[in-house]
């Protein structure tokens, strides 16, 4: 079992559904501690939440850190993609959509047309003890281009207006199977799964 430190229901849904088959329950923690993510990459940020959380649980923890990136924008919006048309609100649905739409506008501001774009995602599970460490530490990316229309009815965040060319469709027009097959998160959850079947790794996450 993994205790997952995030309060985005949509994300523990993926990690689940990517976890569960391969024999790893993950479980999310309740009333976690805000963490400031003031990290410069999602990889520091990701490893700062898992080792708060892991401190605060008392117990082994994975964390993430994910979010679109449009180098034509300068890596916007990058590590700011969940706050970048502010804060988040108690909605989440309209907070992804201001984002999503502060997205569009940045583009048709640069006088961009279906700028490439990618999705990236790292995690990193961290255990407790005199000093919090990270043990396992994963990333993942997913390329694609930023379509002006958003499209689909799946998935959440910037999904529907991210064009994947291989598979011909946003990623909120994939199913549940098909987005986690190819996603940002999807890699990354793999990758961590063949660590965990490293017994000197797993046997450090186990809760007792």
């Amino acid at each position: 079992m993994i205790l997952v430190g995030s309060k985005n229901s949509h994300k523990l849904l993926e990690v689940r559904e990517i976890l569960d088959p391969l024999g790893i329950r993950a479980v999310i923690a309740v009333n976690l501690p805000d963490v400031e993510e003031d990290g410069d990459t999602f990889a520091a940020n990701a490893a700062k939440k898992a080792k708060i959380f892991a401190s605060f649980l008392r117990a082994p923890c994975l964390a993430d850190d994910s979010g679109l990136v449009v180098p034509a924008l300068g890596g916007e919006p990058g590590i700011y993609s969940a706050r970048y048309a502010g804060e988040p609100g108690d909605d989440r649905e309209i907070t992804d959509q201001k984002n999503l739409e502060k997205v569009l506008a940045r583009i048709q501001e640069e006088g961009l047309h279906e700028p490439e774009a990618y999705f990236q995602c790292s995690l990193a599970i961290a255990i407790p003890g005199a000093t919090e460490r990270v043990v396992v530490a994963t990333e993942g990316r997913v390329h694609g281009r930023i379509v002006a229309t958003p499209r689909g009815e799946n998935g959440f965040g910037y999904d529907p207006i991210f064009f994947h060319p291989e598979s011909g469709c946003t990623l909120a027009e994939l199913s549940a199977d098909q987005k986690n097959a190819l996603s940002h998160r999807g890699v990354a959850l793999r990758a961590l799964a063949e660590q965990l079947a490293d017994p000197a790794i797993r046997t450090q996450i186990e809760p007792e």
